[in-house]
């Protein structure tokens, strides 16, 4: 309801932005009558809601097409862009992050510690447009956007490379935040007694780091990447936009634009359901980090 409300308020006309608005008003005034804009508020969110019921999200203001249809055309470039980059910042990040902590104050752990406040800090924009630069347009090596190259066959290379870009922009945005928190998790459970009583077991040092240490790292590592995955989400409306990746983030910035009301409540309730999915997958590894976690509780 909220969102509807938000999304309404907004200034501008779906009419006109479809219609010259030098067109005589009878007209502007029918097509807003086809599509329920003369109604109050409470009853257009009453007919969405309808709508939502029966099974679908309504039809698209600017093309006609079901929402539905979009947004399931749209899905699968976002998702495969978001679980690569999170596969690749988690992939830099946990390592990295263990190795900082367990050679703590030492010059790799300072270029460690700097490195990750760059990665976090840069704009996402700024970087994006800096790699495309130096890859896509100066070296060539690159493409600069897109899912695939036109008029090509789309295969598995030609997306690769076209993922390269946008993949390792989010990755880095990425690690730069989870290596501060696995360093951070890591310091506190090698503290602990029980690592103490391993290593005096005579343990060799890198079956305590990695079977007894990070295991119980695991625990915060995965709230902080649980909460990070919706974020992901709408970072990636930014980069989906320089990269010109045919994904949500990029029919969100087109409905935007164009009011396309019935879309953007369908991305919203889209985007609510992943973040209820993510909090539920979440909850699930839990209990495989740690079995001692009673799920009733």
């Amino acid at each position: 309801m909220i969102d509807f409300a938000i999304i309404n308020m907004a200034p501008g006309n779906p009419v006109d932005l479809m219609l010259d608005p030098n067109l005589p008003q009878e007209m502007l005034e029918a097509r807003k009558e086809l599509l329920g804009l003369n109604d109050p508020i409470w009853l257009q969110y009453w007919k969405w809601l309808l709508t939502l019921m029966q099974g679908h999200l309504g039809y698209s203001f600017s093309s006609f097409a079901p929402v539905t249809q979009l947004i399931a055309e749209r899905l699968w470039p976002t998702v495969l862009l978001t679980a690569a980059s999170m596969a690749l910042g988690l992939a830099i990040a946990i390592p990295v992050g263990v190795a900082s902590a367990v050679r703590q104050n030492s010059r790799f752990d300072y270029i460690v510690t700097g490195l990750s406040f760059v990665g976090t800090s840069i704009p996402q924009f700024f970087f994006g447009l800096a790699l495309i630069y130096i890859f896509a347009v100066h070296l060539s090596w690159l493409p600069s956007g897109g899912m695939m190259t036109l008029g090509g066959d789309g295969g598995f290379w030609d997306r690769i490379r076209h993922m390269i870009l946008p993949v390792f922009v989010l990755g880095v945005l990425i690690a730069g935040k989870k290596v501060r928190y696995v360093r951070a998790g890591m310091l506190e459970v090698l503290k602990q007694d029980y690592l103490r009583t391993a290593h005096a077991k005579g343990l060799h040092p890198f079956v305590v780091v990695n079977k007894h240490a990070l295991r119980n790292t695991l625990l915060p590592i995965i709230t902080v990447v649980g909460a990070e995955v919706p974020q992901l989400l709408g970072g990636s409306i930014l980069i989906e936009q320089v990269f010109q990746w045919p994904g949500l983030g990029q029919l969100t910035i087109q409905s935007i634009l164009s009011r396309d009301y019935p879309t953007l409540m369908g991305l919203n309730l889209v985007a609510a359901l992943f973040v209820l999915l993510v909090n539920l997958i979440t909850d699930v590894l839990y209990k495989a980090a740690d079995p001692r976690i009673n799920p009733n509780e």
